[in-house]
């Protein structure tokens, strides 16, 4: 069920992603900043934790889970290190996740033939 219930909300995040490229003048990019900061704002109310408990890796991989991890990273710190921790704790919890796709990209770079496109 855990699967499932992971493809499903991955793919309704994915499909809102998609709607808002198809249906309105957003580029990609505009939908992946989009995206950051509502994960981070949803995070900030509150709204998100229920969906990640329910959807697990398909709320958390795609680019909401990445502005959850920031936020969840800087409400930890700032609990711990006072308003400090507002500026590092979301990179200290986002730099695993950016330092294994660095060393990933890397290390596909090495295996395969990489060609730019024309």
């Amino acid at each position: 069920m855990d699967y499932i219930r992971a493809f499903i909300v991955g793919g309704i995040i994915c499909v809102i992603g998609q709607l808002l490229m198809d249906g309105t003048r957003l580029t990609p990019a505009h939908v992946l900043v989009l995206f950051v900061t509502l994960g981070v704002i949803l995070t900030a109310l509150g709204i998100y934790e229920p969906i990640v408990e329910f959807g697990g890796a398909g709320a958390t991989v795609p680019i909401l889970g990445f502005g959850y991890s920031l936020a969840k990273g800087a409400i930890k710190a700032t609990k711990s290190s006072g308003i400090l921790g507002a500026f590092t704790g979301g990179v200290e919890a986002g730099a695993g996740g950016v330092a294994a796709a660095v060393v990933f990209g890397y290390i596909m770079a090495l295996i395969f033939n990489p060609k730019s496109k024309k």
